[in-house]
């Protein structure tokens, strides 16, 4: 990207939650298990991602408002989402502590691009056309918020390169000793070296989308949004996507397999819900996936 005016950035969000049904305690000893995180992402240096990640957030934010894509902070959609956030917020060092010292952000881009990201540090941006062309709900906002996060709290970006660089390492390594062992031109060896290491790559990705999506649903649930979203969320989104690649080269599990995984996940998870919200877990209403107004 070319170096553009910087934006006015959004208003920190940590501080000041808004009002929610939450419990008025957190019981961080239940819901989905937090595993280790990756080793690989101490191949590439924190700090130098989280100052990537701030010149790449700004830069866009400046091109946004450059087009008049940067919706202003009194846009009922932004208050939306902040609002959202700052009930997931709270919940988030159960994932990586150091997310407390973020100075979350949340910014919303007028574009129909379906789509939304969480950068290192807690920069968020939603792009308008997830909110419109999916009709979401607050509770569906949420799952996909809380995904996105997921990523930046489980430090995906860092562990990806880790892994490439890793792979790539090995690969090389392989193709020079396949190369003398067959006695052929190590050209030869480097593509079909190169071919199994982005399917490791890729493997590697939808990994971490798996585990984004535990993330997200565990961070709704706890700041009493409907888990359940989840599978209405999936399932709008296989609607949207006809004709996707298959599973097995992708970086993205297919819509089938995650919705999966949810409803695997959904013992862990409501409860949780159902506490936040001060409801029985034995007597949970149905959940609906209602439309909510465009705004």
């Amino acid at each position: 990207m070319n170096t553009l005016k910087r934006s006015a950035l959004a208003l920190a969000l940590v501080a000041g939650l808004a009002a929610a049904p939450l419990a008025s305690t957190q019981n961080y000893s239940d819901g989905i298990p937090v595993k280790p995180m990756s080793k690989f992402r101490n191949f590439e240096d924190q700090q130098q991602v989280d100052q990537q990640s701030r010149q790449q957030y700004q830069q866009l934010l400046g091109q946004a408002q450059q087009k008049q894509a940067l919706m202003p902070d009194n846009h009922p959609q932004v208050i939306r989402l902040r609002a959202i956030a700052r009930r997931l917020i709270p919940f988030t060092t159960r994932w990586n502590p150091e997310a407390a010292n973020w100075k979350w952000e949340v910014n919303l881009l007028n574009s129909a691009t379906v789509n939304a990201f969480c950068m290192p540090g807690g920069r968020i941006a939603f792009y308008s056309g997830i909110l419109t062309k999916l009709n979401l709900t607050d509770d569906e906002v949420a799952i996909v918020m809380g995904h996105e996060i997921g990523h930046a709290l489980r430090e995906h970006g860092r562990e990806q390169a880790g892994k490439a660089t890793t792979a790539n390492l090995f690969g090389r390594v392989a193709s020079i000793g396949l190369s003398a062992w067959l006695g052929v031109d190590q050209r030869l060896t480097d593509a079909g070296a190169n071919a199994v290491t982005q399917l490791a790559v890729l493997k590697f990705s939808r990994e971490d989308e798996s585990e984004a999506d535990d993330v997200g649903l565990d961070l709704a649930a706890r700041a009493g949004f409907d888990p359940r979203a989840g599978v209405a969320l999936w399932t709008k989104m296989g609607q949207l996507n006809q004709g996707q690649p298959l599973e097995f080269l992708s970086t993205h599990p297919s819509g089938n397999s995650r919705i999966d995984d949810m409803n695997r996940n959904m013992p862990l998870v409501l409860p949780v819900f159902a506490r936040a919200r001060g409801l029985d877990p034995n007597a949970l209403p149905p959940y609906h996936s209602m439309a909510i107004s465009r705004r």
